[in-house]
């Protein structure tokens, strides 16, 4: 078996660990990395397959082009995510100072009923 051999095998090993890492990753930004790694692993096997058109475009769509893409679609969803949970504070809030104006009303109206009595 010659080095090459054995480096195929690690590769491809490498590749199959990627590609089920994406499926368990604990978040996005994890599975946008692993896949970047995917990408660039694909990149090496493409050149030691001797298919360097291959591994330029591997390397420019899949490691470069999508994993940008997939980057700013994170943080816009991060920034939206971050957006829906400031209005949800704030409908909270005005949630809680209108039940306290309530709770008031209804301790001033029961004050006055008794003092009227």
């Amino acid at each position: 078996m010659q080095l090459t051999d054995i480096a195929r095998i690690i590769l491809l090993i490498l590749l199959i660990v990627c590609a089920v890492g994406v499926n368990f990753g604990k978040s996005l930004l994890q599975a946008v990395i692993i896949f970047m790694s995917y990408s660039s692993i694909m990149c090496i096997l493409w050149v030691i397959l001797e298919s360097p058109d291959l591994a330029i475009t591997e390397a420019a769509v899949g490691a470069g082009v999508s994993s940008v893409l997939f980057m700013l679609t994170l943080r816009r969803i991060h920034t939206e995510d971050l957006r829906v949970e400031n209005q949800t504070l704030e409908n909270q809030t005005l949630k809680n100072q209108t039940l306290k104006k309530e709770a008031g009303n209804v301790e001033a109206q029961t004050e006055n009923e008794e003092s009227g009595e």
